[in-house]
């Protein structure tokens, strides 16, 4: 009998986010509302280990979800460590391995598919430091077309 290739799944829901801007709020209210009621949910702050290869980490850690929840917020393409996410995310969905959801928080799924704005301004620093027509920068790129092109939730008021 052929062993599964299926990932062993640790983590109900992965949460991606851009810490800086919604760590102490929104997405604090989000993991505490989900560990409320028993949803094991992977968050860096809480799940990662001192002495972790963070990379390593955060890429098993989404293999082993059932769920991602990725929160666009303004400045989230402006890490790298987000676009990895998101890449990894994307392409554990396109596998069949994990369901995404995306969270719009104040801004529009527009400005995260095309990009625009603060997406735009985040893609253009990238493409001068890894090169235009880098794969890395072009995985980005379709890893937020494809989330930003996901039905999800949009919250502006906070």
């Amino acid at each position: 009998m052929a062993s599964s290739s299926k990932p062993k799944r640790i983590y109900d829901v992965f949460l991606s986010f851009r810490g800086t801007d919604i760590r102490n709020n929104f997405i604090g209210h989000l993991y505490s509302a989900l560990n409320q009621n028993g949803v094991h949910t992977f968050i860096d702050s809480e799940e990662l280990r001192k002495g972790d290869q963070i990379s390593v980490a955060l890429m098993k850690a989404i293999k082993e979800s059932r769920i991602a929840i990725i929160v666009f917020s303004e400045d989230y393409a402006s890490s790298s460590w987000c676009l990895e996410e998101a890449a990894k995310i994307m392409e554990c969905k396109e596998q069949g391995d994990l369901i995404v959801f995306s969270v719009f928080y104040k801004v529009e799924p527009k400005e995260v598919r095309t990009p625009r704005e603060s997406y735009d301004k985040a893609m253009e620093k990238h493409e001068f430091k890894f090169g235009k027509d880098s794969e890395k920068v072009k995985r980005w790129k379709k890893a937020l077309f494809d989330a930003g092109g996901l039905s999800g939730w949009h919250l502006h008021k906070g």
